[in-house]
């Protein structure tokens, strides 16, 4: 699959909104319940989209587009709420960014495409890079927020595998309006039954979920299926990195927080991996396999 640098840069700009998660949660919603966050992000948007596309799945479809609501959307955003309210956005950021690791061998397992070494090493150059730029000695590792983040990323990996796979024929509005619509109505028997009673939204409030919604699910989610669809996983998951730098360079603008020298060479390292796993398949080396591995005996 041919890699157009169009589709990578509109792609990029999912990360760089999610990015902005850590801070507009904990700055604008500080009371609110993660679960509560994470469907007001999710159906609101859905349900735009929805009205938009005019179109409900058939058949299988259901069944498929409410596991990936599932997978994408409700596990995946209330694993990252609950590790951004109990830990440091750089800690969440560096937990999630294990995710484009399970995706590279999620893709090889469940669709076949080919396991490079060169993607192997740009993932772990950007999980270096990330935790570089955001751990610090001061930075809290709550157990329930590491699991939590590391739950999503995992979620996220299996559902954007199985979304390449189960792509059904519609336009990529319509597939995402289901996506978001299954996730926000599978979240909302948790809210009910779980969740504390949601604060009254302040002015504030609505921005900042209004933000979340629109901006941070509506539009790009549909930036990155669009991606999904036609990136490779070992070029598209480590897009993933950008979340975090985007993260920790708000702290940095809006939060007076520092970068240090290792920052910095954070910030080389996950940019550095981000350019090496946009190679072209053919610069890449050969991908791993068993044939390969015989050959070279």
């Amino acid at each position: 699959m041919k890699t157009n640098a169009a589709d990578v840069l509109s792609t990029a700009v999912a990360p760089v909104v999610w990015g902005s998660t850590y801070i507009v949660t904990t700055q604008f919603l500080p009371n609110f319940s993660p679960m509560t966050v994470a469907m007001l992000r999710a159906l609101p948007a859905g349900l735009l989209l929805l009205a938009i596309v005019r179109q409900v799945p058939r058949g299988a479809d259901w069944l498929r587009v409410f596991i990936l609501g599932a997978l994408n959307i409700s596990v995946f955003l209330s694993m990252l709420f609950v590790a951004a309210y109990r830990l440091p956005g750089g800690v969440a950021g560096t937990v999630a960014a294990v995710q484009p690791l399970f995706a590279v061998f999620l893709a090889r397992l469940i669709l076949s495409s080919p396991l490079r070494r060169v993607s192997i090493v740009a993932v772990l150059i950007g999980i270096a890079g990330v935790a570089l730029l955001v751990l610090t000695p001061r930075a809290a590792l709550d157990p329930i927020g590491v699991a939590a983040g590391l739950a999503g990323a995992a979620s996220m990996a299996v559902g954007n595998v199985l979304a390449r796979k189960w792509q059904p024929p519609v336009s990529l509005l319509a597939f995402t309006a289901w996506q978001l619509t299954a996730g926000g109505i599978l979240l909302i028997p948790v809210v009910l039954l779980f969740a504390p009673p949601m604060p009254a939204p302040t002015l504030m409030n609505a921005g900042a979920l209004a933000w979340l919604a629109l901006v941070g699910a509506a539009l790009t989610y549909v930036l990155w299926f669009r991606g999904v669809a036609r990136l490779e996983s070992a070029v598209l998951s480590p897009l993933l990195f950008i979340s975090p730098l985007t993260a920790a360079v708000l702290g940095w603008v809006f939060l007076n927080q520092t970068l240090t020298r290792i920052q910095i060479a954070g910030i080389v390292f996950v940019v550095g991996s981000i350019w090496l796993s946009q190679r072209p398949a053919r610069a890449a080396g050969a991908p791993i396999s068993t044939t390969n591995l015989r050959s070279n005996r």
